[in-house]
């Protein structure tokens, strides 16, 4: 008798442990699937179910990751932490590590964990994933530190419409009538080489103040009508200032436009920005912006004022895509300085496109534009107020040769439709750019 109650005893906690182990095993595998399937949001909330696994470095494994990916970064570093406390060797722990790092916003922690995993030669994809959020950081450390960047770029392309032409030299006109465009109004296609290069540098000036100043230049020649070439040089220069969720900006531009070498518009512009991070996934923004549009020769007609109001809403999904979405809204007036009424208008437009990540070596945005653009008085031949909406649809797949080498293939396609004939075209433009950063 006395035999049996020694036996029993450890035989009921053997089999406790064993349900114990077994139940562990289970929530950590559900989680572990559950990630495997997408479900970021499930997996973390299993995980979150069960406090009593934490400790379990297994389960801090799988609940630190489903915890990053599902938006709840804060708790999957304490979870990544514990983990890596057992085992301070696994690449793919500090990896998640220093994603979680990235998301709260400390970069000098992410950094670091991202170099060390660098250090260990990890796969294309991977190494190429780390160079993304390095260059993210870097961008981001111009908060607290001076940070330079640089790049060269080239590229060739098609263009269906070089001068916004008409489909058709035959159309009809307000109180002209039926009337033959002439061959220089009519579209043209044309092949054309792009060359473009630029800078940017910034420094903090105090607590959460930051000065920057970039300078580029860009430009498009085309290769059987020069008439057409295109030079452009921008300077620019910007003061930001963060307080805790929201950014303001004041900038300065200025930007002078080239056409055949010869000097076409010139355009100064001052604007403010505001930028409120709702969470860690989404953030809203508005702008306010003032431009002086100067023509040169016969051109000067056209000097116009302009003034410009826009707000946008941006979201990041969290997805194997790891899809970004952007919604914009705006709104401006372009004021004639020579008693033009015909060349001043009012236009509103919206913007909404989305970029997505389908591979660490792979970036991909998709946009949409509409403006409709109303002037401010009838035509002075025509004798109609002109009437334009304008769609424009763009797609850009980039991809990342190496740290420093990238590829850009673009494809765009607008659709200007106006009242007046004569201002309605279609156009149809695709390139290949390589780009290198000097980093």
């Amino acid at each position: 008798m006395y035999y049996k109650k020694i036996t029993a005893m450890p035989l009921a906690g053997i089999l406790l442990l064993g349900l114990s182990a077994s139940a562990w095993a289970g929530t950590v595998e559900d989680v572990k699937a559950l990630q495997e399937q997408g479900k970021h949001s499930e997996a973390y909330a299993l995980g979150h179910e069960h406090p009593e696994e934490m400790g379990n470095p297994e389960f801090d494994f799988q609940y630190g990751i489903a915890s990053i990916d599902s938006g709840h970064a804060s708790e999957g570093i304490l979870a990544l932490e514990r983990y890596i406390l057992n085992f301070p060797d696994n690449a793919r722990a500090r990896l998640e590590l220093a994603r979680g790092y990235f998301t709260l916003g400390e970069d000098v922690q992410a950094r670091e964990e991202f170099e060390a995993v660098k250090k260990l030669n990890p796969p294309a994809t991977v190494s190429a994933a780390i160079d993304r959020y390095i260059d993210a950081i870097r961008a981001r450390e111009g908060r607290y530190t001076t940070t330079s960047s640089f790049y060269l770029e080239t590229g060739a392309g098609r263009d269906s419409n070089i001068n916004g032409g008409v489909t058709n030299a035959a159309i009809n006109l307000p109180v002209l009538g039926s009337v033959t465009v002439a061959e220089t109004g009519v579209e043209t296609t044309d092949n054309f080489a792009h060359l473009a290069a630029g800078g940017q540098v910034s420094k903090p000036i105090a607590v959460g103040v930051t000065l920057s100043g970039g300078l580029n230049y860009d430009s498009k020649y085309h290769r059987t009508n020069p008439a057409y070439d295109m030079g452009s040089l921008s300077a620019s220069g910007s003061v930001a200032l963060r307080q805790d969720a929201n950014m303001f900006r004041l900038n300065t531009s200025a930007n002078a436009l080239n056409i055949a070498r010869n000097r076409y518009r010139d355009m100064v512009g001052v604007s403010g920005d505001w930028f409120y991070q709702l969470d860690e996934l989404q953030g809203i923004s508005s702008s306010l912006q003032y431009a002086r549009l100067t023509y040169l020769g016969a051109n000067e007609v056209r000097n116009a004022n302009m003034l410009g109001i826009s707000a946008g809403y941006r979201k990041a999904f969290i997805s194997a895509l790891q899809p970004v979405m952007n919604l914009g809204l705006n709104a401006s007036q372009e004021r004639n300085q020579a008693n033009r009424a015909d060349l001043g208008r009012n236009m509103t437009g919206m913007t909404m496109g989305v970029s997505l990540t389908p591979h660490p070596q792979w970036g991909i945005n998709l946009d949409g534009n509409y403006q409709a653009s109303l002037y401010n008085g009838p035509d002075i031949i025509m004798s109609t107020t002109r009437l334009d909406t304008n769609r424009a649809y763009n797609l850009n797949a980039t991809y990342l040769l190496s740290k420093n080498i990238s590829i850009r293939n673009e494809l765009s396609f607008s659709d200007n439709q106006s009242n007046l004939e004569l201002y309605s075209y279609k156009r149809t433009v695709g390139s290949v750019n390589v780009r290198y950063d000097f980093k």
